[in-house]
C-alpha cells in the first residue's frame, strides 16, 4: 500500500500492553481457581466501600459483613436488599445528580452514562471513580491484550474505534454524562493513541452519515489493522457508506480535503485539517481496486486486517451474516464480550464467542429461565451454575447498583478454570432489541397513544414485530375506520416512529444513524384480533390463560397477521 499510515513506537505499544494486560489477567487467572470465594470477597469490598452511604446504612451494609461464612453472607444479603430495578434506583440517582453526596455510594459519581429505560426518562447510570480506575481501566489493559495475543502484528497499523461522544452534557450539579467508552478511548494512555485512525473529534460530528463518511474517508486511506465497534449493524452503515461515496471518498484523499457538501461544523472541520494532506498514489490505488473488482469491499481495501470485534450473540448475528465475506480469511472476527451500559461483566479470553464472567471486580446472582416467574426465585451463586442452562443476570457494582436486574437472558457455555462463560442470548420481560435499541413494550403501547391523540386517529387493535433480516419494526394497526386511506395510515405511522424515537433515547440514535429503518405499516381487517383469538384457541390455546404482548420478536405470529392484513 503506498502512502498509508504506519503506527508508530509498535514495539513500545506491544511491550507496555503486553506488560499492564498481563498484569491485570494474572489476577483474572487468580479468581478463576476459586470463583466462589472471590465472589465472596468482591461482595465484601462492596459492602465495606458503600457500608456508610445512605442506601448501604438503609440496607444495613455493615450487619451484613458481620456474617462469618460465605453462606450467611448471602442469606444476609438477600434478606436485607431485595432484588432493585432502575426505576427502584432512580430517586436515589435524582440525588447524586443535584449535588449530594453518599447516597448510593461515597461521594458523587465520576460521570454519567446515559440509555434508554422502560419509561420515557432514560436512565442515568452512575460511574465512579472507584468503579472506573479498578474496573473500565484495567480491563481495557487486559483487552487490548487479547488483541495481541491471538494476532501478534494487530498494532502494526491503525485501529478504526466507533465510540459515542466522551461528553455530551452534564446534569444540574455539574457533573458530565457521556459514553462510557469514549471516555475510555479518550482517557487511554499518550502512547496508545497513535493506534486510532482518527482523532476523536470525528465523534462531535452530529450528522451520522457525514459521520461515516469522515470515519471511513480517514480510514480507507489507511492500512487499518483493527475495526472496533459494539454494533455490527455499525459495519453494515460503514459499507453502505463506501458504495455510496467510494469516488468522493477518493477525489478527497488526491486533493487532501473533506467533502465540502457533508454537514459537518466549521470547528470540526478546522480540528480535523492536520489529519488531511494530499495522497494521490493512495487514490490511484483505491480507484484501480474498484475497476478490478467492482463491489470493492473490506478485504480489498484492508487485505491486512488483524482483528473486527463486535457483538456477535443474540440478535446480532443476524448482521454478522451481512459482511461475513467482506474481510480478509485470516482476520479474527472476536465477540465484543457481555458489556451493558450499567456494567462491563467481563470479557472474551479465548478469541471465540465466550464471556469470562469477572467476580473479582462484580458480585454476580442468577435466577434460572425455568424459575424467573415464580414469586419465591430461588438466587444461585456463581459457583452454582450449570452449562446449558439458561439464567437472567442480577449484578451489584462499586457504582450503586445492588442486586440489579440486567433484564438479560444468558446462557452458560463452559468453564474459564472454575468461573462460567456466558453467551448473551436476548432481553426479556417486555423488551425487544435488534441493535441495541431496547424498546419496551410499554414504550410502544405509549407511542401509539400519543400518535391517536396527536392525530385524532383511532386504533382499535395493534401490534408489533422485530424484522431482525431487514432492520426494521412491522406494525399491525387495525384502525376504528378500517377503510383509512393508505396515505393516512403512512402518515399515522410516522406520528408513531416520531413519538418512540421521543420516548426511547436509544431507538433515536439507531434510527437517525440508519441502523433501524422506519416502521413499515399494516392496516389489518376487521376484527383481526378476535381472527387471531380464535385461530389460536382452536390450536389449542387455552382462552381462560390466553395473552397476546404487543411487542415481539415471534416469526409464528407474525406470520398469522400478515393473513390478517386488509386485502
Amino acid at each position: 500500500m503506498s502512502k498509508t499510515k504506519k503506527t508508530k513506537n509498535v514495539g513500545f505499544i506491544n511491550f507496555a500492553l503486553g506488560m499492564a494486560g498481563r498484569i491485570h489477567l494474572n489476577k483474572v487467572n487468580k479468581a478463576a481457581k476459586n470463583c466462589k470465594k472471590a465472589s465472596e470477597n468482591t461482595l465484601r469490598g462492596i459492602l465495606e466501600y458503600a457500608k456508610d452511604t445512605e442506601w448501604g446504612k438503609a440496607h444495613h451494609f455493615a450487619e451484613i459483613l458481620e456474617a462469618k461464612s460465605a453462606e450467611d453472607l448471602y442469606a444476609a444479603w438477600q434478606k436485607n436488599v431485595p432484588p432493585q430495578d432502575y426505576e427502584d434506583l432512580r430517586p436515589f440517582v435524582e440525588r447524586h445528580k443535584n449535588g449530594e453526596e453518599n447516597v448510593l455510594f461515597p461521594g458523587k459519581p465520576k460521570m454519567y452514562a446515559t440509555t434508554s429505560g422502560t419509561t420515557k426518562e432514560p436512565k442515568w447510570i452512575p460511574i465512579t471513580n472507584e468503579y472506573y480506575d479498578n474496573v473500565y481501566s484495567k480491563m481495557t489493559n487486559i483487552w487490548l491484550y487479547t488483541f495481541l495475543k491471538h494476532r501478534p502484528h494487530c498494532f502494526e497499523g491503525p485501529a478504526i474505534s466507533i465510540v459515542g461522544k466522551a461528553i455530551e452534557g452534564a446534569a444540574p450539579d455539574g457533573t458530565v454524562y457521556g459514553s462510557v467508552s469514549g471516555v475510555t478511548r479518550r482517557d487511554i494512555p499518550e502512547f496508545v493513541k497513535p493506534i486510532h485512525s482518527a482523532p476523536a473529534d470525528v465523534f462531535d460530528i452530529k450528522d451520522y452519515t457525514a459521520r461515516y463518511y469522515t470515519i471511513m474517508r480517514i480510514g480507507i486511506e489507511q492500512d487499518v489493522h483493527i475495526i472496533i465497534t459494539a454494533n455490527p449493524s455499525t459495519i453494515v452503515e460503514m459499507q453502505n457508506n463506501v458504495n455510496q461515496f467510494f469516488d468522493d471518498y477518493c477525489n478527497d484523499i488526491e486533493n487532501g480535503t473533506l467533502n465540502e457538501k457533508l454537514d459537518i461544523s466549521p470547528e470540526v472541520r478546522e480540528a480535523l485539517k492536520p489529519v488531511f494532506h494530499p495522497n494521490p498514489e493512495r487514490a490511484a490505488e483505491l480507484r484501480a481496486l474498484k475497476a478490478k473488482y467492482n463491489n470493492i469491499l473490506p478485504k480489498h481495501y484492508w487485505p491486512n486486517m488483524q482483528i473486527l470485534t463486535t457483538w456477535k450473540c443474540g440478535n446480532t448475528a443476524v448482521y454478522m451474516e451481512k459482511f461475513k465475506n467482506s474481510f480478509p480469511e485470516k482476520m479474527l472476527y472476536q465477540e465484543f464480550s457481555y458489556f451493558a451500559s450499567e456494567c462491563r461483566t467481563g470479557l472474551v479470553l479465548n478469541g471465540k464467542n465466550d464471556t469470562v464472567l469477572f467476580p473479582h471486580m462484580h458480585y454476580f446472582e442468577f435466577v434460572e429461565l425455568e424459575d424467573l416467574d415464580n414469586p419465591n426465585k430461588k438466587f444461585l451463586q456463581i459457583d452454582q451454575l450449570e452449562v446449558g442452562k439458561r439464567y437472567s443476570i442480577f449484578v451489584t457494582t462499586y457504582a450503586g447498583l445492588y442486586r440489579y436486574d440486567m433484564n438479560d437472558l444468558i446462557e452458560v457455555t463452559g468453564y474459564y478454570g472454575t468461573i462460567p462463560t456466558i453467551q448473551f442470548i436476548q432481553k426479556i420481560n417486555g423488551i425487544i432489541s435488534m441493535t441495541g435499541e431496547k424498546i419496551h413494550e410499554r414504550q410502544f403501547i405509549e407511542a401509539v397513544h400519543a400518535a391517536q391523540e396527536e392525530t385524532g386517529v383511532s386504533v382499535k387493535f395493534f401490534v408489533g414485530f422485530a424484522d431482525v433480516q431487514n432492520s426494521v419494526y412491522d406494525i399491525y394497526y387495525e384502525f376504528q375506520n378500517v377503510d383509512l386511506p393508505e396515505e393516512e395510515v403512512k402518515a399515522f405511522n410516522k406520528v408513531v416512529d416520531k413519538k418512540l424515537m421521543e420516548i426511547n433515547c436509544e431507538y433515536e440514535q439507531k434510527r437517525v444513524s440508519l441502523r433501524i429503518a422506519e416502521p413499515i405499516p399494516f392496516a389489518m381487517q376487521k376484527d383481526s384480533f378476535e381472527t387471531y383469538k380464535e385461530r389460536c384457541i382452536l390450536a389449542g390455546a387455552r382462552d381462560g390463560q390466553f395473552k397476546l404482548n404487543l411487542l415481539m420478536q415471534d416469526e409464528k405470529r407474525h406470520a398469522m397477521f400478515k393473513e390478517l392484513v386488509r386485502k
